[in-house]
């Protein structure tokens, strides 16, 4: 299979996939919690396999292993990785997917049926009853198997079953496999089915028992995935510990992400970390389901976002005009109103984000056929937390004034690296080296960003703050030592952070 297509090809046609389905996958999520992440979870985990190898990188698995996101691209990545070990076995598909579904079983310390692994394992016994086929004919009785296995989920899960609807990840699992059949016969990928609207009881769902979804690499020599998982068993539920000995993969749902790092610093260098409130992920997958789209939405929230995880932030929030700049990319007046009409709506607000945007904002609103109101968020921090007060049923008026309530109610902080040396307040930092920025006022610099981040983080909670939010940029950062110390330092303090991909700066911080 891989000598027709090779694994770049066939991670870019999976890619097509997921993204194309990826808004419905997120609104099917509700087990093992409606968080509304898993199609972007899977999406996240295949880009991350597809960027690898375009940089030439030939260890698949571990970049699917490195680059998962979230319970569902965990799994996925032990899919990829037991793929990749039955095509070593003996080149054949029935080998292929066989090892691909025991590989992810085994990652899985209480499997359960109806989920990503039944899918998984009918597309397994389908190439083994079919070793005759050649690959196209396979391919489209591998989808039309994975089709009939996920209708078959809603009655096979009783949270599926109350909600009325699929499981994600294994719809999630045959856009792949259609993405791939898509790509070898020949033909585009069709277009997403039209889905009938959720059900009220899809819609309404409690949240975890648990707040916080924390996910983590470490790193080192004759790591334990047994000792770590008995770690980590105790501090929640969803567990995943994946990986071998060089680099696990945790995943747990936990009220204690603290503790969670600290089992993983306690055997390693921990990286790559991800921590999500899930009580809010719930309740703003809730608001987009009830308003996103609905005739009854008075004002869109449009917002200037840079990096591909900040716009996934901001439309998890309910924004619904992203329009890309950022600090050194402002976007033009033209590009702000065409958002704005892009939404239909009958009134909007817009985010500036940046205080060189704000201009060009109010000139997009001054010349906006509706009436438009510009939050004058001076960072994406900010926008973020006015974002927490947006309302789609109340007027672009009321909305602003909420959000710009909301946006002065916290403190921000960045880390970047000094493009020339530069002298304040007593405070020289090196061209090239890291420079810390509390309130946009220099408060640290060097080499050593755990050291800069650390001063920025101190700067930012001398008042009494009750959310710690990290935001990584393109150019992620190791923030396993500093998360511990911080948790450490503050248990009381509730840590979030998330991958925003933003350019120039490689921590944004904010505090409320």
């Amino acid at each position: 299979m891989t000598e027709r297509l090779g694994v770049l090809e066939l991670a870019r046609a999976a890619e097509a996939a997921l993204e194309r389905n990826r808004a419905r996958l997120d609104d099917l999520n509700v087990y093992p919690v409606p968080d509304g992440d898993t199609g972007t979870n899977m999406l996240l985990t295949v880009r991350a396999v597809r960027e690898s190898l375009e940089a030439g990188e030939t260890d698949v698995g571990r970049a699917a292993l490195l680059g998962a996101r979230g319970n569902s691209g965990v799994i996925l990545s032990q899919i990829i990785r037991g793929a990749l070990e039955g095509f070593d076995a003996d080149g054949s598909v029935a080998t292929t997917l066989r090892r691909a579904s025991d590989t992810a079983y085994a990652a899985v310390r209480e499997p359960v049926e109806g989920t990503i692994l039944t899918v998984m394992r009918e597309l397994a016994d389908e190439a083994e009853a079919r070793p005759d086929d050649d690959l196209s004919q396979l391919l489209a009785a591998l989808v039309a198997r994975g089709d009939d296995a996920v209708a078959e989920t809603q009655g096979q899960l009783e949270q599926l079953t109350k909600a009325g609807v699929v499981d994600a990840g294994g719809a999630g699992l045959v856009e792949i496999v259609r993405g791939i059949a898509a790509h070898v016969s020949g033909e585009p990928l069709p277009e997403p089915a039209e889905v009938a609207p959720l059900s009220p009881e899809a819609v309404h769902l409690g949240a975890s028992r648990y707040r916080y979804c924390a996910v983590f690499v470490v790193e080192g020599q004759d790591l334990d995935r047994a000792a770590l998982e008995r770690d980590l068993a105790p501090l929640g539920d969803s567990l995943l510990v994946v990986g071998d000995a060089t680099a696990l993969k945790a995943h747990v749902h936990t009220d204690d992400p603290g503790a969670a790092l600290r089992a993983g610093t306690a055997i390693g260098v921990i990286e790559r970390v991800e921590i999500a409130n899930m009580h809010l992920q719930t309740a703003q997958r809730e608001e987009r389901l009830v308003h996103h789209g609905a005739d009854n939405r008075r004002t869109a929230a449009v917002a200037v976002v840079a990096g591909e995880g900040n716009r996934r932030l901001f439309e998890s929030m309910g924004a619904t005009g992203i329009v890309e700049g950022g600090e050194t990319m402002n976007p033009s007046t033209e590009e702000l109103l065409e958002a704005v009409e892009r939404t239909r709506a009958p009134e909007a607000v817009v985010l500036a984000n940046n205080d060189n945007v704000v201009l060009a904002a109010r000139q997009a609103a001054h010349l906006a056929k509706v009436p438009v109101h510009v939050v004058a968020s001076g960072s994406l921090q900010a926008g973020l937390a006015a974002m927490l007060a947006y309302g789609p049923l109340a007027d672009a008026e009321t909305n602003a004034a909420a959000m710009e309530e909301a946006a002065a109610g916290i403190a921000a902080g960045s880390v970047t690296v000094a493009s020339r040396t530069v002298s304040v307040d007593g405070l020289t930092v090196e061209r090239g080296a890291y420079l810390g920025l509390a309130g946009g006022e220099p408060v640290a610099g060097g080499t050593s960003f755990d050291t800069v981040a650390g001063s920025v983080v101190e700067s930012l909670l001398r008042e009494p703050r009750d959310v710690l939010t990290f935001i990584t940029g393109e150019d992620e950062p190791e923030l396993g030592p500093l998360l511990a110390r911080v948790a450490d330092r503050h248990p009381e303090l509730e840590l979030e952070v998330h991958p925003g991909g933003q350019p120039n700066y490689p921590l944004l911080l904010s505090a409320e």
